[in-house]
C-alpha cells in the first residue's frame, strides 16, 4: 500500500479500481460515498499525506465541515471511478 501513496496517479487508479469492483459487486454508489467518507476519516487522522496532492485534500477535508467532506468523499469517487 505505501507504494500506492506515493504517487497520486498510482492512488486514482487503485481507488478506481476498487469503486468499479465494488460496482460490480452490486455496491451502489451512496454506500460507496458512505464508505470513502469513512476511509477519508481514517485517513485524515491516521496517514500523513505523501504528495502534494494528498496534502491538499487533507487541508481541504481539515477546513471543511461534514457536508464538505461528505461531498469531497462523492467527488473522490468519480474522480477514482474515471481513473479505472
Amino acid at each position: 500500500m505505501s507504494t500506492v501513496l506515493n504517487d497520486f496517479d498510482t492512488w486514482k487508479k487503485f481507488l478506481g479500481d476498487r469503486v468499479s469492483a465494488a460496482k460490480k459487486m452490486g455496491i451502489n454508489e451512496e454506500v460507496i460515498s458512505k464508505l470513502a467518507y469513512e476511509i477519508g476519516s481514517f485517513l485524515d487522522t491516521k496517514v500523513d499525506p505523501k504528495n502534494d496532492e494528498e496534502r491538499v485534500l487533507k487541508e481541504l477535508w481539515d477546513v471543511g465541515d461534514e457536508s464538505d467532506r461528505k461531498t469531497m468523499a462523492k467527488l473522490m469517487v468519480k474522480l477514482a471511478d474515471h481513473s479505472s
